[in-house]
């Protein structure tokens, strides 16, 4: 966790290469504020992959076992002792995911706005690689800019590996009954280190097949925006059957947000499934 902290400031270096790229500010916020909708297969596919990296199915799984895995390490082995909440504990839960989603919208925002600036301007649309993305950015935001992109990327991995690799091994575990949890020996857990070991050589493999990272990249995020809306919806009557969550349901605008989320993301993925039947 001290390492995912450390690794988590590489993703400020993506910040600093939007502004070394010089965006035209009245034409950022024209853009941000004013923007631009198409009914092409294209623009849905590109919105939807946009959500589907905002509100990915893996953190359902990720962000709740880490606040068990939380738990775990202050001394609180069993169930029982996990058992219900406090108003402190779900407010540092709280603050922890919206920070956490705010700095991650950020750093979202500042590589669309870096591309943006750069290669979109450009007429640069065909990335195959890391590589590529930072040799274009050079021309243009200088070596300074490069290197930082450089380091979000390579933070950035580093990140990603780990709790996707986590996430699908927690998904399978609990959904098959097996033993998991970063705080169980590997003996006791095979599956579940397993699984973790299998995903990151399977990952590692994509570099030999010849595999366009940039659009596998892509179409994950897409597919991740069509099969979020079930499981938002899901989690929705979770949060809100007092049998599960007794006295902790919830409130009103949570609600209101989180079912207005769930109906636009279902809106986006049957526009997009509707737009690929056409094409």
């Amino acid at each position: 966790e001290r390492t995912f902290r450390w690794l988590t400031l590489a993703l400020f270096a993506y910040i600093g290469s939007a502004f070394l790229a010089h965006p035209d500010g009245l034409a950022m916020l024209k853009g941000t504020l004013l923007p631009t909708f198409r009914l092409d297969g294209t623009f849905i596919a590109t919105l939807v992959a946009i959500v589907g990296t905002t509100i990915s199915p893996y953190l359902f799984f990720w962000q709740s076992n880490q606040e068990v895995e939380e738990e775990i390490s202050e001394g609180k082995t069993n169930l029982a002792q996990r058992k219900g909440t406090t108003v402190k504990e779900l407010r540092i839960a709280s603050w922890d995911v919206t920070v956490g989603m705010f700095i991650s919208n950020l750093v979202m925002y500042a590589i669309i706005l870096a591309t943006a600036a750069t290669l979109f301007r450009t007429g640069k649309h065909d990335i195959q690689s890391a590589t590529d993305a930072a040799q274009a950015l050079r021309p243009f935001a200088g070596n300074f800019a490069t290197v930082l992109l450089a380091i979000g990327l390579i933070g950035s991995g580093s990140l990603a590996v780990p709790v996707l690799a986590g996430s699908a091994a927690y998904a399978l575990s609990e959904a098959f009954g097996w033993k998991y949890g970063l705080d169980e020996h590997p003996g006791r857990a095979k599956q579940f280190y397993s699984i973790i070991a299998i995903s990151m050589v399977a990952g590692m493999c994509m570099n030999f097949l010849g595999i366009n990272p940039i659009a596998a990249l892509f179409w994950t995020a897409v597919i991740n925006g069509v099969l979020a809306p079930p499981l938002l919806v899901l989690l929705m009557l979770i949060v809100n059957n007092t049998t599960i969550m007794g006295k902790w349901t919830n409130s009103f605008w949570p609600n209101v947000f989180g079912w207005l989320t769930t109906i636009l993301m279902f809106v986006a993925a049957i526009a997009l499934i509707l737009t690929l039947g056409k094409s």
